[in-house]
């Protein structure tokens, strides 16, 4: 059974920093593309950003691109956003997705996060 942990979520001032991480764990023979999504209260969830599995294609939201950087390490299984440049407008919960085969299944599924928190407020 796969498991996705996001970390690093917290209040931050406009302007100001944040990176998140998101651990994957559990019975796993390989990770496609992973990304992050996020939701704000009564909006629907939206595609922040997405990465290959090599790294070699990255993929962004309009509204984040020149801000948010995501990058992946293979090796410990995890992906980053790292968030700058901070707007009240980021504010939302954002979750960690991965496309992963597992090693009992042999096919790639989709896999989501429980989320964290990113509030930005003077």
């Amino acid at each position: 059974q796969v498991q996705l942990v996001e970390s690093g979520g917290g209040l931050v001032q406009p302007g100001g920093s944040l990176r998140l991480s998101c651990a994957a764990s559990g019975s796993i023979s390989s990770i496609n593309e992973m990304g992050w999504y996020r939701q704000a209260p009564g909006k629907q969830r939206e595609l922040v950003a997405v990465i290959s599995s090599g790294s070699s294609i990255r993929n962004y939201a309009d509204s984040v691109k020149g801000r948010f950087t995501i990058s992946r390490d293979n090796a410990k299984r995890t992906v980053y956003l790292q968030m700058n440049s901070l707007k009240p407008e980021d504010t939302a919960v954002y979750y960690c997705n991965a496309n992963i085969r597992t090693r009992i299944l042999g096919i790639y599924s989709y896999y989501w996060g429980q989320g964290t928190q990113v509030t930005v407020s003077s």
